[in-house]
Parts: structure tokens; C-alpha cells; sequence
């Protein structure tokens, strides 16, 4: 083979293994299915809050679902967040009438929410003088082992 041809024949092998190893992979059905952290907030509200002060709450409560923004992407980061007013029917509720669960794709995405998003904070101190007791739980779906 003469040493053009070799040449040209190593030149397109080395790009198309190195196209392989940059090329993102997006083949629909092979995305990881790590189910995210969820993360649980029952409120009970002290007996001064007025029902407007509470509808203001949950409105913003649910508003940090587009305003905690990723410090690094820039983007909103919580997966979703929905909540609501008990309904129950057990009376197990000791005291909370308000349930929000809040989904986030990773720990380190719960962590900064939990201890560094100046939204999240900003609702905390917003929220602080209408809340009697909070009662927070994370999990991750079908994870019961003990913490290691």
C-alpha cells in the first residue's frame, strides 16, 4: 500500500475512534434511572397564622421550584415540588396540615438546597414567626438500608 494511502487510512481511524470517545450518548431509553432524592416538609403552623399568611406560604413554597437555581448550570435544579392541605382520614397528623415533597436528581443537589440556596433561605427566614414545628425526611425510592 502506497504511504499516502496508509497515511490517509491511519488519519480517518484515529478520528473516528476519537469521534467515538467524544461523541455524547443519547440514545433514548439508556439514560441513567437514579430515582432522585426526595425530600419531605410537614408544617404546622402556629395558632396566630392567618389563612393568608399560610396561602402566601405555600405559594412561595412552591415558587422555589423555579427559583433555587443551580449555582454552577444557572438553571433551576429541583425536579419537582408539589404539596398540599392534609385530608386524612387517620388523625396521625399530630399537629401538620401542610405537606410539600420536593424531588432533587442528586445528595449534592439536596444538600446545597437544604443548607446554601439563598431562595430556600430566604423562604426559611420568610416563613419563620408562622412556623410552629417542621417535620423534614429524605429518601431515596427504594433505598432501606441503613445509612452507612
Amino acid at each position: 500500500m502506497p504511504p499516502l494511502r496508509l497515511t490517509i487510512l491511519a488519519t480517518v481511524a484515529f478520528l473516528v475512534i476519537l469521534a467515538y470517545f467524544y461523541m455524547p450518548i443519547s440514545t433514548p431509553g439508556l439514560e441513567p434511572t437514579y430515582p432522585g432524592i426526595t425530600h419531605i416538609v410537614l408544617f404546622q403552623w402556629k395558632d396566630s397564622a392567618t389563612e393568608s399568611a399560610i396561602a402566601d406560604a405555600t405559594a412561595h413554597m412552591l415558587s422555589l421550584k423555579e427559583k433555587c437555581i443551580h449555582p454552577v448550570r444557572q438553571t433551576p435544579y429541583i425536579r419537582s415540588m408539589t404539596g398540599g392541605r392534609d385530608n386524612s382520614p387517620e388523625g396521625l397528623q399530630n399537629g401538620a396540615t401542610h405537606a410539600f415533597v420536593a424531588v432533587f436528581d442528586s445528595p449534592w443537589e439536596r444538600d446545597y438546597y437544604v443548607k446554601d440556596d439563598p431562595a430556600h433561605d430566604a423562604f426559611k427566614k420568610s416563613v419563620g414567626d408562622l412556623i410552629e414545628k417542621a417535620i423534614v425526611m429524605d429518601f431515596t425510592p427504594g433505598d432501606f438500608h441503613p445509612p452507612s
